[in-house]
């Protein structure tokens, strides 16, 4: 399989492997939905586990791949309060959890443009 061809499917493995997280265990992405959004937290995390198995089927059919790859980038952006919430929440732990909480931030960047690209590699109709 060319690499072309891989980074879509991987990029979807990840965003299903998150959405089974945020399914299975959803008390710890409980605790980073930003408080200024309305309703409760268990209702954002359920949402985002959902929204990223839509995006990982999508990105994983080669008819839905370019929209779903714009989708994914657009959701990475789209839940980075949440890694700032946890780097605010975090802020007086231990260095290294402190760390990994500001570690999250950068890492979204090339997560959207990883999605990015796979938009741009994406054939349309096929």
């Amino acid at each position: 399989m060319p690499r072309s061809e891989r980074s879509p499917l991987l990029l979807a493995g990840l965003l299903a492997t998150a959405g089974v997280a945020h399914l299975a265990i959803p008390q710890q992405f409980d605790a980073i939905v930003p408080r200024l959004l309305p309703g409760s937290a268990r209702t954002w995390t359920r949402a985002s586990g959902v929204a990223e198995f839509a995006l990982a089927a999508g990105l994983a059919l080669p008819r839905t791949r370019k929209a779903a790859a714009h989708a994914t980038a657009a959701f990475f952006v789209g839940v980075f309060p949440a890694h700032i919430q946890m780097a605010v929440d975090w802020r007086d732990r231990p260095a290294p959890q402190k760390a990994a909480a500001l570690a999250r931030m950068p890492l979204q960047v090339p997560l959207v443009l990883w999605a990015r690209s796979v938009a741009r590699n994406a054939r349309t109709g096929v």
